[in-house]
């Protein structure tokens, strides 16, 4: 994994360096999203000298490079998520227990249709609950009653 890192780190024209590789190694490892602080604590754990402006200033970099994608959480935390999937994709988010799915579907065909050729670039992110998080829901409102 860590030579599939440097690739991209390369292709990003940005330096390849140890604390830019465990970001990615960090948010490969989590299987979900995480916080730039949930990085940041993890990072405290493999180098001494880390400081939390350097993990926002890095993930930004990888996020604008398309690295690592962005999740914009309804609370309006901003997290960070690892997707190996480099073809044309949005994400579905479960907002219980932070699984991210690929979902091949995009809308912007018909979205070009109504703007007319002014799109300049797109964010789709659909949020709710897996299919496990759902079951559970159910389950945990039926014990209630």
């Amino acid at each position: 994994m860590s030579q599939q890192f440097d690739a991209i780190l390369r292709g990003l024209k940005l330096k390849i360096t140890p604390k830019r590789r465990a970001i990615l190694e960090i948010l490969a490892g989590e299987g979900g999203y995480a916080s730039p602080e949930e990085v940041w604590h993890q990072l405290k754990l493999r180098f001494d000298r880390v400081g939390l402006p350097t993990v926002y200033r890095n993930l930004e970099e990888l996020a604008t490079g398309g690295a690592i994608s962005k999740i914009i959480h309804p609370n309006r935390q901003l997290y960070y998520y690892y997707c190996g999937n480099r073809e044309h994709h949005h994400h579905f988010v479960c907002l219980s227990c932070r699984r991210v799915e690929d979902v091949a579907f995009c809308a912007l065909a018909e979205l070009e249709k109504a703007v007319a050729g002014r799109i300049v670039s797109h964010v789709f992110q659909a949020n709710g609950y897996c299919r496990e998080c759902s079951q559970n829901r159910e389950d945990s409102l039926c014990d209630v009653g």
